[in-house]
Formats: structure tokens, C-alpha cells, sequence
């Protein structure tokens, strides 16, 4: 997750906001406090527009198929959010 947080410069507030959760929530998954659901990776896959098997093959396979509309734009600053 945090490999596409980067890359398309969303903060963990714009992505708990998207999935419904709190940014609590979202921050204790990242960090392996606590896992996430099958029902957590389809969503975070269907709110990159990416095929859930791409985010759960790795890092690297999420990242190559994330959109490039959905990448951040180069010299902006990662986690400083956007409108979907």
C-alpha cells in the first residue's frame, strides 16, 4: 500500500476517507498491526482502478499497473492528498 500511496501521492487520510475507515485504521494495516481483509484489498484495488491480483502479487505488479492518471505529477510532494 505504501508503494502506491507514493507513487500516486495520496496521503493515508485520502485513502481511509475512500475506503470508508478512519486513517487509524488504515495507518495499523499498513504497519502490520493489523491485517487487511480480502474485502480491504478489493476495495483498495477498485479505488486505484488496478485488478486486485496486481495488488496482491507485490509492490512492484501494483505499481506498474496503476494508471498513469492516477500517478502523481513529477516535483509534487507525496502525501499532500487530492480530490477523486
Amino acid at each position: 500500500m505504501a508503494a502506491l500511496l507514493h507513487l500516486s501521492g495520496e496521503s493515508q487520510t485520502g485513502l481511509a476517507a475512500a475506503l470508508g475507515v478512519s486513517q487509524a485504521q488504515v495507518s495499523r494495516r499498513q504497519s502490520g498491526t493489523a491485517a487487511w481483509s480480502l474485502a480491504d484489498c478489493e476495495a483498495v484495488a477498485a479505488h486505484y482502478g488496478i485488478d486486485v491480483l496486481d495488488l496482491l502479487s507485490g509492490p512492484t505488479r501494483a505499481v506498474e499497473s496503476l494508471r498513469a492518471e492516477r500517478r502523481r505529477a513529477p516535483g509534487r510532494r507525496a502525501g499532500a492528498g487530492r480530490a477523486l
